[in-house]
């Protein structure tokens, strides 16, 4: 194996990640989008608990504590995230980078929800000042008109934050849960809940049903992306990286992604860059580097080592 490993396969996570963005926008046109989130995550939900099945020997949870991450992850990771930023990434003006850059606001939105919710968690000065940042990062991208904030662009990247905060959100709750269920089977049944989720919304919604769906070549190529490569393949990956790297360097993933999201949105979509989604991203990442200075100054040094490690 090569001695840049580690740093390749953070290299292409990112670029799995990234173009998932560009995998659902180009999927919206033929798919309802919560349907979409909800059939996306079939298909992943099984190919992850076979995978859990062979990997670990815990395929299903047993205990209440498990169950209840299973309803958080299902409900909040899964579910409310997806659900909100397919519908988000619907709206006309919200690109594959625009979106990307708001998620990229998760780590720091999950800072500050652990300094609320978490008793051991203290936020210090540079960490208002970088959640604020992160904040005015968002409000940069979206450029919003005073006299109209309500445009479709607006609504459609505050959906994308709702995302965002969703999943930051039940990033939190997961920590205050005592269980010892492997990660891999978390995932699987978070998943395959959230799809069970995601369908029930989607028949409440009237605009939403499977005859809405066009089955086109260019429709299953976005839901097999979505489902085999940025899911399944795509988390083990990052299960991999994570037990490598560790939780603070897999964050940086998000702040590489909305470059790939951007290319393959420029090359696949023809989606325009434009100056307020790059101030944007890099006003929400220097609002990380804020919250994480104390925490980046100490691993960043494992980074280098882990990454140039045989």
């Amino acid at each position: 194996m090569s001695r840049y490993r580690n740093f390749v396969l953070f290299v292409l996570l990112a670029a799995i990640w990234g173009s998932a963005f560009m995998a659902i926008k180009a999927g919206l046109d033929y798919f309802p989008p919560v349907l979409f989130a909800a059939i996306r995550y079939d298909i992943a939900g099984v190919l992850m608990l076979g995978y859990a099945a062979y990997a670990t020997d815990r395929w299903r949870p047993r205990t209440r504590g498990e169950w209840s991450l299973v309803v958080v992850g299902g409900s909040l990771l899964i579910a409310a995230y997806h659900a909100f930023l397919f519908v988000g990434e619907g709206y006309e003006g919200v690109t594959s980078a625009v979106a990307a850059v708001v998620v990229s606001l998760n780590p720091v939105l999950t800072t500050g929800f652990a300094r609320g919710l978490l008793p051991s968690e203290r936020l210090t000065p540079a960490g208002i000042a970088g959640l604020l940042l992160g904040l005015a990062g968002v409000v940069v991208l979206s450029d919003p008109n005073p006299n109209n904030l309500v445009t479709s662009g607006v609504v459609g990247e505050l959906l994308v934050f709702a995302a965002a905060a969703s999943f930051a959100l039940g990033s939190v709750l997961t920590r205050r849960i005592e269980a010892q269920l492997p990660i891999e089977t978390m995932e699987a049944w978070s998943m395959l809940l959230g799809a069970v989720m995601m369908h029930a919304v989607s028949v409440a919604r009237p605009s939403e049903s499977l005859a809405a769906i066009r089955w086109t070549s260019e429709a299953v190529w976005a839901l097999a992306y979505l489902s085999i490569a940025a899911s399944a393949v795509g988390f083990l990956i990052y299960f991999d990286l994570l037990d490598r790297l560790g939780p603070i360097e897999i964050n940086l993933v998000s702040y590489v992604a909305p470059i790939f999201a951007a290319l393959s949105g420029w090359w696949f979509l023809n989606e325009v860059i434009d100056l307020n989604t790059v101030a944007g991203f890099l006003i929400i990442f220097a609002g990380f580097c804020l919250v994480k200075h104390e925490a980046l100054a100490r691993e960043l040094p494992k980074v280098r080592s882990a990454v140039t490690r045989r």
